[in-house]
Parts: C-alpha cells; sequence; structure tokens
C-alpha cells in the first residue's frame, strides 16, 4: 500500500517537472540540436550552438536629472522579466552631460536557463507582434561572434505593462548570448526557435 502511494507520488512530481519543462527548451532538445547537427555536419552534440543567456539592458537618459526613473525602469525590468533587475552604474564622468562615476543610469537583467526560454517565447508569441508595422528582425545586430542584439523601442509591446501606469515611453536592448562560432551558425540558431527574421535588410 505504501509503495503504490509512492509509486503515485512520485509519478505526479514527474508530471509536475514535465509540464513546467519549456515548450522552447523542448524543442530545442528534440528538433533544433539534430537540425543543426545535419545542415552544418558537426562532429559531435556538444559542437551544436546553443543560447548561454538573454541580457536586458534599457539606459535611462533622466537619470541625470531624476533618479526615481532608474526605479522605475529596474521595476519595469523586473515585470517583464519575472527576474529582479539591478541598476547600471556611469564607468567614467562626464561633465558635458553632468555625469558623475557612480551614478545610476540604466537597469539591466541577465536570464538563464529555464526563465531565459520562457522570455523568448512570450518575446516571440506576445510581445513582437504587438509591435506597430513589424516587418521583421534586421540581421545586421550580429556581433561577428555569434551573438545577436535587437533593439526595443516601447516597452509597452509586453503586456506586464501597463500603459496606464507609466509617465514615459522607452526602450531598451536585449541581447542573445549563444555559443555560436560565427554569425551565420547563431542565425540558423534563432531562425529555429522562431524568431522573425527578415529575408533582406
Amino acid at each position: 500500500m505504501i509503495k503504490g502511494n509512492f509509486n503515485d507520488i512520485q509519478k505526479k512530481q514527474e508530471d509536475l517537472l514535465q509540464m513546467a519543462n519549456p515548450r522552447l527548451k523542448e524543442k530545442y532538445d528534440k528538433e533544433i540540436i539534430p537540425a543543426l547537427k545535419e545542415k552544418f555536419s558537426y562532429s559531435s552534440l556538444m559542437e551544436v550552438p546553443k543560447i548561454t543567456k538573454i541580457c536586458l539592458n534599457k539606459g535611462i537618459g533622466d537619470a541625470v536629472n531624476d533618479k526615481k526613473q532608474v526605479d522605475v525602469g529596474v521595476d519595469e525590468l523586473t515585470q517583464i522579466t519575472g527576474q529582479k533587475a539591478v541598476e547600471t552604474k556611469a564607468k567614467i564622468s562626464v561633465s558635458n552631460f553632468h555625469l558623475r562615476e557612480g551614478m545610476p543610469i540604466g537597469a539591466k537583467v541577465t536570464l538563464r536557463s529555464d526563465r531565459m526560454y520562457e522570455f523568448l517565447d512570450r518575446l516571440m508569441t506576445v510581445a513582437l507582434p504587438r509591435v506597430r508595422d513589424f516587418r521583421g528582425l534586421k540581421i545586421k545586430g550580429f556581433d561577428g561572434r555569434g551573438n545577436y542584439t535587437m533593439g526595443v523601442q516601447e516597452q509597452i509591446i509586453f503586456p506586464e505593462i501597463s500603459i496606464d501606469k507609466i509617465n514615459k515611453i522607452s526602450g531598451m536592448d536585449i541581447t542573445f548570448v549563444t555559443t555560436a562560432k560565427t554569425d551565420e551558425e547563431s542565425l540558423e540558431l534563432l531562425r529555429a526557435f522562431g524568431m522573425p527574421f527578415m529575408s533582406k535588410n
């Protein structure tokens, strides 16, 4: 009787873990790895590129005159990602901009593992379709080392942000850091996930 109950509990736990597993993570394991291995003729599964982290960075120019804007930026990134964002501080002083070293000037957050896949899923299926006149992502955002950066002009494309509660429309940069050795491999990786790139730029 006890053994039967234990097996039932174990099965329920496995079912819950299966439900909690991000669908893009499963897609990567089951579909993307075999497809990329065949396309680029990798000799080992370890050679197949993967996304290691997604970084969101928000510069806040108004923070020089109003420090509360940094708190607003941190709060917005926290709402969007579901992970606590942190302040970014100036590394050097620039007198022309009244900027002092160590002054908070933005916010950032780095996503890894399941949260990274969940954010990518929401970005592609919910946020990007809400961009006005969206025609696809530009390919020129690759840095030559397999990483891709895209800009978002309005934070309100994310449903977590209520347009009634914001004082100013602002954007952010989103960087996808991958293990790809070339931009071509990185492009194919992100396309396999479903990133809507333009065919031409």
